[in-house]
């Protein structure tokens, strides 16, 4: 049985979680932990939408930056997350769990909710350095002959 990737797009529905586990003398693994709510939301026909079930799920992230992205994610925030499913399984107490869980590739920031934007400054910037500028590229545009 293979494993795709899939792609969601959800609400955070608590404060993110941080975690760091040792790694022998290598960097220590870094774990973000979210817990999110996919919808399934429907149009209107008089505006709006109606929530049609959706599911919680919870999301592990393994990044060196998981520790920033704690202090980014907040709860409330709208994310797109890309990764699997996998089968979690845990013994609390003597007794054995199991639940669905997405091991994610990658989770972004939608932009719902959003009221602005601050970016910190690049290492070159902070070090001094000009950064390299990019010459503009020309639109390129496929041949309109070509058959795709």
């Amino acid at each position: 049985m293979g494993t795709s990737i899939q792609n969601w797009e959800g609400n955070i529905g608590s404060k993110p979680e941080f975690k760091e586990f040792p790694n022998g003398n290598k960097e220590p693994r870094r774990l973000l932990r979210l817990n999110v709510y996919f919808d399934n939301s429907v149009p209107q026909a008089a505006g709006g939408y109606e929530d049609k079930g959706g599911f919680w799920m919870n999301i592990d992230y393994w990044h060196k930056d998981a520790e920033a992205y704690s202090r980014l994610f907040q709860k409330g925030m709208r994310v797109t997350v890309s990764g699997r499913v996998v089968m979690d399984s845990w013994e609390k107490d003597g007794e054995e769990y199991e639940a669905l869980k997405i091991q994610a590739n990658r989770v972004g920031i939608l932009p719902h909710r959003i009221e602005s934007v601050t970016l910190t400054a690049s290492s070159q910037a902070q070090n001094g350095q000009q950064p390299a500028r990019q010459q503009p590229q020309p639109d390129v545009y496929p041949d309109d002959e070509m058959n795709y």
